[in-house]
């Protein structure tokens, strides 16, 4: 049966410890994509036991100096890990573009076989976004879609977004991630 936290501090201290170190190689593994998802449950255990003698006294100067050692390191690495994620998510980490590339190899001559170019501004027109988008789709290669079932998705979106946001208006972008292509809005405030 497992111990309860609070019972040892020192126990305490040392299994904080292992598991940012855990969480730390979790997270490497992800990054370098062995891992499908990210590991959110190292990383909650972690900040179980940091939350739990954060509310606590710590009397012995050496445990606490230590405890507050390990909290330092942890959010370190957990800002930096949020930093990679979000690049992941954008499609802007290196690591992950430099593999894609090295996936399909591109001759001079050739046309490229990915995504096409799709500008990062968008035009607000439901038409324009309509057409860029089922454009990245045929690139991807993916079926199509009802030129009118996408434009009315569009407009039931921005009608949405505006009354959840007060927004005045919605702009809409097409984006390309993990080979599928998106629509991303953006509210426009007032």
């Amino acid at each position: 049966m497992a111990r309860p936290l609070g019972s040892d501090i020192v126990e305490d201290l040392q299994l904080l410890g292992a598991k940012i170190k855990q969480a730390k190689m979790e997270y490497d593994q992800y990054f370098l994509g062995n891992r499908p998802r990210e590991p959110v449950l190292a990383k909650g255990e972690v900040q179980k036991i940091i939350a739990y003698w954060s509310n606590l006294p710590i009397r012995n100067t050496a445990n606490r100096f230590r405890f507050n050692n390990l909290c330092a390191r942890f959010f370190t690495f957990r800002r930096q890990w949020g930093e990679i994620v979000r690049k992941i998510e954008e499609g802007t980490y290196e690591p992950h573009n430099l593999r894609a590339r090295r996936r399909v190899p591109l001759d001079e001559a050739d046309q490229p076989q990915g995504v096409p170019e799709i500008p990062a501004a968008s035009v607000p027109a439901d038409d324009a976004v309509c057409d860029a988008y089922l454009e990245a789709r045929r690139a991807c290669g993916q079926g199509g879609v009802a030129r009118e079932r996408v434009v009315a998705l569009i407009r039931q979106q921005r009608e949405a977004i505006r009354e959840k946001f007060g927004c005045r208006d919605v702009l809409f972008r097409v984006v390309v991630e993990d080979g599928r292509p998106k629509l991303k809005a953006t509210p426009l405030r007032a």
